[in-house]
């Protein structure tokens, strides 16, 4: 799994997740998120366009990132949430807290 950061604006910071958010790929991109946690963007935006996996530990992931942004009154958004990511975050009902944009695949 891979993390790319892109500024849509001095204000949005978009991070592109390129495969499967499972154990081993959140492990790998922590150190990201971490330095992500650190900047000074007012919204986060993660894209899941090209995410076809996601289990408990991108879960927990999505969900250290967003606290710990709140925490310092900035706010995040998913974007692009699609096939099972998307299930997955239906039923836990992510969207309760963090604002999810489907895609239409």
């Amino acid at each position: 799994m891979e993390l790319h950061q892109f500024e849509s604006n001095a204000d949005i910071l978009v991070l592109s997740v390129q495969g499967d958010m499972d154990a081993i790929g959140c492990r790998d991109i922590q150190p990201s998120i971490d330095s992500v946690i650190e900047q000074e963007h007012h919204q986060v935006q993660i894209d899941l366009a090209h995410v076809a996996f996601l289990d408990s530990s991108g879960i927990g992931a999505i969900v250290y990132l967003y606290k710990r942004l709140i925490e310092k009154d900035r706010t995040m958004q998913i974007k692009n949430a699609h096939g099972q990511p998307l299930e997955l975050l239906k039923l836990l009902r992510i969207e309760n807290a963090i604002p999810v944009n489907k895609t239409t695949h």
